[in-house]
C-alpha cells in the first residue's frame, strides 16, 4: 500500500492547484475569557481527560504521536514518531537580551493544516520560555486574532493601517495577550484590499519587511500567519521572514502542493530574500492509529529527511477548544498533549546553533 500512496504522491506532487478563499471569520469570544482574571474553571483538570476517540492521549504507548518530552529525552537511540531517533532538546537557558528578532513565516497554500494553531501555539511556548514574540496576524480572515481571543472586526487600527499609513506606527497598532512576552499585530478583512492597492507601489513585495523593521530590537522572535494562498500578502511574508515553517497535516491532499510551495521559496530565495530558508516541515493533525497518517509521515520524511521536524503535532479535540477560549493550548490545557508537543517543538527549534540562528538575521 505504501508502494502504491507514494507512486500516486510522486505523479501528483507538481500539480498546479488553486485553493477558493475561505470564509471571513465572524466569531466574537467574551471578554471575560479574553481577561486574565477569567474564572477558573478554565483551567484543565484531571478529570477532563482526552477525547477517547480522537485524542491522541488514548493511543497506544507504543505508537503515541508525541512521546512525553521527559521520557522521550533519557533514553538514547528511542524512535520518535517520525521513525527517526529522537534527540535530545534541553530545557533552553534564559536570555541576558533581547533582539534582534529571527523572522519565522508559517506558510503554506493549503488551508487548514494547522498555520493559525501553530502560530499561536508555538509563540505561546517560545515566551514560556523566556522569549518575547510577536504574532503577525497577515491572513485577511483574522484567524489568529480571533484564536487570541479578539474580535477583528471591532478593530480601528489594524497591521493594514501599519502597511498602507506612513503615519502608523507598530505601537499604534500592538495587542498585550493574556501571555507574558507574546504581542500581537492584529488583523480583519480590511488587509484583503491591501494586496490589491500594493501592486502600484515600488518595492511592494518588501512593504511588511519596511514595517516590521522598527520592531526587529524589542523582540527575539516574530512569527507570521500566512493567507492559504501564494499571492503578494504571502510573497511580503517570505521576504520579510528569515526563514519558513511548513505545517503540514498528515493526509494525501496536504502533501500535494508542497512541491509547488517550496518551488515559490526557491524563487523568492533567488529573486527577493537571499536569506531565506526552510526552517522545516511541521507534521500536524497526526494520528498514529491510521495507516494513512502513519503512511503520509513516512512519505515526507522520505522525501525531505532532516528537513522535518522531530516534533509532531497530534490530532486532539483540545485545539478547537482553545480556539473558542481564545487563548493557546499552554495556558488553557497546559498538561495537554498539544502543549507538550508545542513545548518541544520551542525546545528544538531553541536547541539550534545558536551562530547557526544569528546567521539568518538582518
Amino acid at each position: 500500500m505504501t508502494e502504491k500512496f507514494g507512486s500516486r504522491f510522486a505523479a501528483t506532487a507538481r500539480a498546479d492547484e488553486s485553493f477558493p478563499p475561505l470564509p471571513t471569520a465572524r466569531a466574537v469570544v467574551p471578554k471575560d475569557r479574553w481577561s486574565p482574571n477569567r474564572p477558573s474553571n478554565h483551567v484543565d483538570q484531571e478529570a477532563l481527560a482526552e477525547d477517547p476517540v480522537f485524542g491522541v492521549d488514548s493511543a497506544p504507548a507504543a505508537s503515541a504521536p508525541v512521546a512525553e518530552p521527559a521520557e522521550s529525552t533519557k533514553a538514547a537511540g528511542k524512535l520518535g514518531p517520525t521513525g527517526r531517533p529522537l534527540p535530545h532538546f534541553p530545557e533552553p537557558p534564559p536570555l541576558e537580551h533581547h533582539g534582534p528578532a529571527t523572522v519565522i513565516a508559517m506558510c503554506n497554500q493549503k488551508g487548514g493544516v494547522g498555520k493559525t494553531t501553530s502560530s499561536i501555539n508555538l509563540g505561546a511556548a517560545l515566551a514560556e520560555y523566556g522569549r518575547r514574540v510577536l504574532l503577525v496576524d497577515f491572513d485577511p480572515q483574522g484567524a489568529l486574532s480571533v484564536g487570541l481571543g479578539i474580535n477583528p472586526h471591532e478593530l480601528d487600527v489594524t497591521i493594514y493601517n501599519l502597511l498602507m499609513e506612513r503615519g502608523t506606527r507598530v505601537e499604534d497598532v500592538l495587542l498585550k495577550t493574556n501571555v507574558d512576552g507574546l504581542d500581537l499585530l492584529p488583523c480583519n478583512i480590511d488587509l484583503a484590499a491591501a494586496e490589491v492597492q500594493l501592486v502600484n507601489e515600488v518595492a511592494r513585495e518588501q512593504s511588511l519587511y519596511r514595517a516590521l523593521q522598527p520592531a526587529m530590537a524589542d523582540y527575539d522572535v516574530m512569527i507570521i500567519d500566512c493567507q492559504p494562498s501564494l499571492g503578494l500578502l504571502t510573497l511580503n511574508a517570505l521576504t520579510a521572514a528569515h526563514s519558513v515553517i511548513i505545517p503540514l497535516e498528515c493526509e494525501y491532499f496536504a502533501l500535494r502542493g508542497v512541491a509547488l510551495l517550496t518551488d515559490t521559496i526557491a524563487k523568492v530565495q533567488e529573486r527577493l530574500n537571499p536569506e531565506l530558508r526552510l526552517e522545516g516541515i511541521l507534521a500536524t493533525m497526526y494520528d498514529s492509529r491510521t495507516v494513512h497518517g502513519r503512511e503520509v509521515l513516512s512519505r515526507v520524511v522520505e522525501a525531505f529527511g532532516d528537513g522535518v521536524f522531530h516534533s509532531v503535532i497530534g490530532r486532539t479535540v483540545r485545539f478547537p477548544e482553545t480556539t473558542v477560549a481564545g487563548e493557546p493550548i499552554t495556558t488553557y490545557a497546559s498538561s495537554s498533549t498539544g502543549a507538550k508537543a508545542y513545548r518541544q517543538l520551542a525546545r528544538e527549534l531553541l536547541a539550534r546553533p545558536r551562530e547557526e540562528q544569528a546567521a539568518h538575521r538582518r
